[in-house]
């Protein structure tokens, strides 16, 4: 089999972008050279791309796609190039760029800036996550742990409130631990809840001055509050976000959901491989599927382990436990060992 013919292509970087697509030294450079099978050179403002056919091709996909982003002005570090690679070889490129979910503009949309720093989406499904906030009035983000669910959400609201678009910001968890012993503990209710609410703060801070926090909430212009207390009021005006949502009950989720107001957007996050009802309760999050899955102005974007932005590592354990899971439903159930305790009242008798 005889091998493809050896192609070369230039391309040229506009000298406003090249520090920018080099990343600090050359890191940024060094990276595509290690996912790329053509070979990269750089000689000036000059790119040179040599290899088979097939490869360069893609090479100068992912380039011009850099290119674009540092032109924008926009930093582009290796965790871009990996990103950029991903989206390119999970998805046709001219449905891609129909739809608006080149790896530039997945990545060059801008939702919320402090201090230097812009929330962006990373993958093209959290893209369609923070489309579907715009475009739907209830949205439904279901996802494994680190998809950035719940943070996308808390930046979309903290946009929606500086663009003046809601009053105020509410958001929820359901306490399942605590369940009705909240009113046995002490301290004020913020004290008592904290500890659930806590992954809220920590988003928030990241997005809104610390300092202003304290007083945003004293105003009413953000609350935090757990689930049993969204009970009999209409929220008008309002970014409302429920995170954690699988630990509701299907009650807790129609109570919830009913609390819609005029002007009023939901928000609601949750993973369904992470329940923690006791017994055998069935999740609220996985019966509004169900129940609610077609209807207009509901939207149920999805994501997966390929959209984790957590260490890499995150995404392959969150693998691992789908297909160990998936492994032991396959399983036909053995018996208890003999040496182990017995099973029934009738043994424990025997016993004594």
């Amino acid at each position: 089999m005889t091998q493809p013919d050896t192609v070369q292509s230039r391309m040229a970087v506009p000298d406003t972008a090249l520090l920018a697509l080099l990343g600090s030294r050359d890191e940024s450079l060094r990276t595509a050279e290690e996912l790329l099978s053509a070979d990269v050179h750089v000689r000036g403002n000059e790119l040179t791309l040599s290899g088979a056919p097939a490869d360069v091709a893609f090479a100068e996909r992912v380039f011009t796609e850099l290119i674009t982003l540092a032109s924008g002005g926009q930093q582009v570090g290796s965790d871009t190039v990996r990103r950029t690679v991903e989206m390119l070889r999970e998805a046709d490129p001219a449905v891609a760029q129909l739809q608006g979910e080149s790896p530039a503009e997945v990545l060059s949309l801008d939702i919320v800036s402090r201090r230097g720093r812009t929330i962006r989406p990373k993958t093209r499904n959290q893209k369609r996550y923070v489309d579907a906030i715009d475009a739907n009035t209830i949205v439904f983000g279901i996802g494994p742990a680190g998809t950035g669910k719940t943070y996308l959400a808390m930046a979309k609201a903290v946009q929606a409130l500086q663009a003046k678009q809601v009053n105020r910001i509410i958001l929820t968890r359901p306490a399942v631990e605590a369940g009705e012993r909240l009113g046995y503990l002490p301290g004020t209710l913020y004290e008592k809840i904290d500890p659930y609410l806590r992954p809220l703060y920590d988003a928030l801070h990241d997005m809104v001055d610390p300092e202003s926090i304290p007083k945003l909430i004293s105003a009413g212009t953000i609350e935090i509050a757990p689930l049993a207390y969204m009970r009999g009021r209409t929220l008008n005006d309002a970014f409302i976000l429920l995170d954690e949502a699988q630990n509701t009950t299907p009650e807790q989720m129609k109570m919830f959901l009913t609390r819609l107001g005029f002007g009023s957007k939901i928000v609601v996050t949750g993973d369904v491989t992470q329940i923690d009802l006791p017994g055998n309760a069935r999740s609220g999050l996985q019966v509004v599927q169900d129940i609610l899955f077609g209807v207009d102005d509901v939207a149920f974007p999805e994501l997966t382990s390929q959209d984790v932005v957590r260490h890499r590592l995150v995404g392959e354990i969150v693998d691992a436990y789908a297909r160990f899971d998936a492994d032991q439903q396959n399983r036909p159930l053995r018996s208890a060992p003999r040496t182990g305790p017995p099973q029934n009242r009738a043994a424990r008798r025997a016993q004594r």
